[in-house]
């Protein structure tokens, strides 16, 4: 085998690669000198996630369903007496006004909707109004995945 194992590289002032690493990162203590000429071992660090915003449309959502589950869920009213709100009912608590967000968010709630108990679902009081909490709940949590998927 003919394996080459002596280089023409320049030798690393160590000293001096030091303080250049000082620089670019202040944040990290200067090392002591090394006794020997042994490289020091890399300091591996995990890289951050990074973090993306929360749109409009799954903020909505999100604040939705969050209101649902701490007042309640209801069907054939807007706003019970006790406190409970149904699907628009919640989305108006969470919106604040019938502004963009809320329409998206109602779009793409019915749109679901369609998907999971068909293409009949005029609004989504009728949707709301026709299934069981745990069938909502499931619309919602799709919704809110796509909403995220889709970064709106």
């Amino acid at each position: 085998m003919n394996t080459r194992t002596d280089t023409d590289f320049t030798p690393v002032d160590q000293e001096l690669y030091e303080k250049a690493f000082q620089l670019l990162d202040p944040t990290t203590e200067p090392a002591a000198p090394a006794a020997s000429a042994a490289p020091a071992a890399p300091v591996n660090r995990p890289a951050a996630a990074p973090v993306r915003p929360t749109g409009p449309v799954e903020k909505t959502l999100t604040d939705a369903l969050a209101f649902l589950d701490t007042y309640g869920w209801t069907k054939y009213t807007l706003i019970h007496p006790a406190g409970a709100r149904c699907s628009i009912g919640a989305l108006r608590a969470a919106a604040g006004a019938r502004n963009a967000a809320y329409c998206d968010a109602g779009n793409l709630l019915l749109d679901e909707a369609r998907r999971q108990h068909g293409t009949q679902w005029k609004s989504v009081p009728s949707w709301n109004d026709s299934h069981t909490g745990a069938q909502v709940r499931s619309v919602w949590e799709a919704a809110i995945q796509r909403a995220h998927h889709m970064n709106i």
